[in-house]
């Protein structure tokens, strides 16, 4: 049986560029057809200081919390809005509820233990970029946990007792470590990183590089090779 292609996806919840990288990477690996792939997403946080509550849409905390200019700020989201729809996603800025995403990637440590991350990970970006729904929030989260096939009292007791905290601080601690500066970021097979939301052929062309050294590499691969090489002499 062929080992799976691991590839850990550093990324925020809050992070516009990381929702469409996801998307572009799943089109990627299904473009590739290089055998079972594997993702895994890991933690970080671009603000990591920011209110559990704002008072203002993105464009406002953009302004006000990050100190862009209002013009630049209207720019970058009508960009990040094309780049979206280009991706299949659609944005809703006006509705976005800006929060802390500490608990969030909690949830989604918690999940990752239950083998429902990649579910919860799509149910959690949707409701902020699309729904606008509010993710710093205790009842919201366990709803989208619940809607991402999870049992609802299991969220909501790891929440409370922050007993995922330490996993999401170790994820930021090894993407420090990697030297990772922003997100998303993309490591495949413990080899190739990746920075940003790049397009899917992108993707596709290292996941079918990975698969290709793997085979160059594989027992069969080297059996083959002496098999292919061997002769007799007269």
């Amino acid at each position: 049986m062929t080992d799976a292609i691991r590839i850990d996806v550093w990324s925020d919840i809050a992070c516009p560029w990381c929702y469409i990288g996801k998307r572009n990477l799943e089109k990627g690996i299904a473009t590739a057809e290089a055998g079972p792939v594997e993702v895994v997403l890991r933690s970080y946080q671009l603000a990591p200081d920011g209110p559990v509550d704002f008072e203002g849409d993105e464009l406002e905390f953009l302004a006000t919390h990050e100190g862009v200019p209002r013009e630049q700020a209207q720019a970058m989201l009508d960009r990040v809005t094309k780049a979206a729809e280009a991706a299949g996603l659609e944005y809703h800025f006006e509705l976005l509820q800006h929060t802390n995403t500490h608990a969030a990637h909690q949830l989604l440590q918690f999940a990752k233990e239950k083998g429902r991350q990649l579910e919860l990970g799509e149910r959690l970006m949707a409701a902020y970029f699309t729904e606008g729904r509010h993710l710093g929030r205790e009842d919201e989260l366990v709803a989208l946990a619940v809607e991402a096939g999870l049992d609802g009292d299991e969220a909501r007791a790891a929440l409370r007792e922050g007993a995922y905290a330490r996993r999401v601080q170790a994820d930021i601690m090894r993407a420090a470590g990697l030297g990772i500066q922003g997100v998303p970021f993309f490591v495949f097979d413990n080899k190739y990183g990746v920075s940003g939301a790049q397009a899917p052929d992108a993707f596709a062309q290292v996941i079918a590089r990975v698969r290709a050294e793997r085979d160059a590499a594989s027992p069969q691969a080297a059996t083959d090779a002496i098999s292919g090489s061997s002769g007799s002499a007269r």
